[in-house]
């Protein structure tokens, strides 16, 4: 799976993987198929964002595809959101 780098206005960087965990290897096709096991029904997929300091990891959902289709902003936003929920 791809990751994503997105660093907040506090100069935090959060790195972003699909969240996959117990479904084994996930590379390739065989990552593809593991995101279609844990798509939910409004298409969005677990994502979990690790931050670069000593603040405490974040789970989100985002629209499948949001390694390339989602902006840094909304990745931010979504950080954000779990980080204060």
């Amino acid at each position: 799976m791809k990751q994503r780098e997105v660093q907040d206005a506090d100069n935090t960087r959060w790195s972003c993987v699909q969240a996959l965990s117990g479904l084994g290897d996930a590379s390739g096709a065989d990552a593809e198929a593991a995101a279609d096991k844990v798509e939910g029904d409004d298409g969005t997929v677990p994502v979990a964002c690790t931050p670069s300091g000593g603040a405490a990891s974040v789970r989100i959902r985002l629209p499948r595809g949001w390694e390339e289709g989602s902006s840094d902003e909304e990745l931010l936003a979504a950080i954000a959101a779990a980080e204060h929920s």
